[in-house]
């Protein structure tokens, strides 16, 4: 009986341990984005999308653009010769990608 108890106890905290695992590497992948160049794409897009009127969006279009080009212009528009990669992504229907 006090084997099957201590197997019990056992196995629920082998559980509860292996759930803390997981959601930590959650968290750390959900945080600040860095491109391969080394740009924090996540502050670079939170100061270009700070005005737009669908941050969600705008913030994973960004996010995207990021991390493809390395670089995000500065401003919350325009300044498209800062970032040429940026700038020219198109959608599948010809519009721009990146806000």
């Amino acid at each position: 009986m006090a084997i099957s108890k201590l197997f019990i106890a056992t196995l629920v905290l082998s559980f509860l341990l292996l759930h803390v695992v997981q959601a930590q590497d959650i968290i750390e992948s959900n945080g600040p984005k860095r491109s391969q160049l080394g740009i924090n794409c996540g502050a670079a897009c939170v100061a270009r999308c700070r005005l737009s009127s669908r941050p969600n969006l705008c913030h994973r279009a960004c996010g995207t653009c990021c991390a493809r080009c390395g670089c995000v212009p500065p401003g919350t528009s325009g300044n498209q010769e800062m970032c040429p990669c940026y700038y020219n992504q198109t959608t599948h229907g010809g519009k721009r990608k990146c806000p």
